[in-house]
């Protein structure tokens, strides 16, 4: 609500709000104000009404890494807008542009289908283009920053466009400087380089038994099978996908714990987040009507009515007993609003 007790006047913009189908996670939310953007204007229209107004601003996607409060006081956009174009003039590259609104997964498929292979490792993941270079989502041997050529941004703090290239985006191990300055970016867009030299990448566990000649579309629905395997699809079963980082800890704490999988890291030796809790014996684990899954460690699922605070009490008793009997500090994935 306003200063004046109005509300901001903005095309598409709803009082009470209701969060609860924007978030993957499945857990009751709504907003003071909250609006489905389906074009940039609005976007710029709603963060203007929620300076003016001195309400807290927040974009999401499909919420597919989120974890929200009972009530979010400010303005909640939801990123809906939709487009995607190819620019193949380039012989070494195909120029895949999406708006922010797109489906990540739905732009996999369709570039994989259509003959431009390089997304098929990230297939299935959940979530919006938008949403992808936040968190340089990553996965079997490959992360988006691998892909990345560029995009296009609001800047919240002066009111204008940017365009971002890939040195400018401080992607690491997901991470970027958008995650790193959380609400001063919305993303608008993004622009991938996929190879026409293309080779696949199978270095990673699950894709080595591939033959070194399989296609994309073959690698893509691997790594569909392999996901559905592990993973519970958040349809079914509500869930935020991954909820701790796979932690990096030094080689002497890497040495005194005994078992687990390992893998070399630039800033040390990453560990099995999954592995940790599993040792803890939370697989399975119930909070109320938050779980641990029984199939993955390292997703919290909603078994039907979950609230927000027995996530977050869940996964605070997983972090203290992980550093209790590891002396490792598990991060967040999701982010909370």
């Amino acid at each position: 609500m306003g200063s004046d007790g109005s509300t901001p006047a903005v095309t598409g913009l709803v009082a009470d709000f209701d969060l609860t189908p924007w978030n993957t996670m499945g857990l009751a939310s709504r907003a003071a104000f909250g609006a489905v953007v389906t074009g940039v204007d609005q976007l710029v229209a709603l963060a203007a009404a929620a300076r003016a107004e001195g309400l807290a601003f927040h974009v999401i996607g499909q919420g597919s890494n989120l974890l929200l409060r009972p009530r979010i006081e400010g303005i909640v956009a939801v990123m809906a807008t939709r487009g995607v174009s190819v620019d193949d003039r380039s012989p070494d590259t195909t120029l895949v542009t999406a708006q922010a609104g797109e489906s990540w997964s739905g732009l996999v498929e369709h570039t994989v289908t259509q003959g431009m292979p390089g997304l098929e490792n990230l297939a299935g993941i959940p979530g919006t283009v938008g949403a992808a270079p936040v968190q340089n989502i990553g996965a079997y041997g490959l992360e988006l920053a691998d892909r990345f050529h560029s995009l296009l941004a609001w800047d919240l703090a002066e009111a204008r466009t940017r365009r971002f290239d890939g040195s400018d985006c401080g992607f690491a191990y997901r991470n970027s400087v958008f995650k790193a300055e959380a609400g001063r970016y919305v993303v608008l867009e993004v622009t991938l380089a996929l190879p026409r030299r293309w080779t696949p990448v199978l270095g990673y566990a699950g894709l080595r038994e591939l033959p070194p000649g399989s296609d994309a579309l073959t690698i893509m629905r691997h790594v569909l099978a392999i996901r559905a395997s592990k993973l519970p699809d958040w349809r079914q079963q509500g869930n935020a996908g991954s909820f701790f980082h796979n932690p990096v800890v030094t080689p002497a704490v890497a040495e005194t714990i005994d078992g687990g999988p390992r893998f070399p890291h630039p800033d040390g030796v990453k560990l099995s987040a999954a592995w940790l809790i599993d040792a803890c014996g939370f697989k399975g684990h119930r909070l109320g009507s938050a779980a641990v899954s029984d199939r993955h460690a390292l997703v919290l699922v909603n078994r039907g009515g979950a609230t927000y605070a027995e996530v977050a009490a869940l996964a605070t008793a997983i972090r203290d007993a992980v550093r209790s009997r590891f002396g490792v500090t598990l991060t967040q994935e999701p982010l909370e609003f």
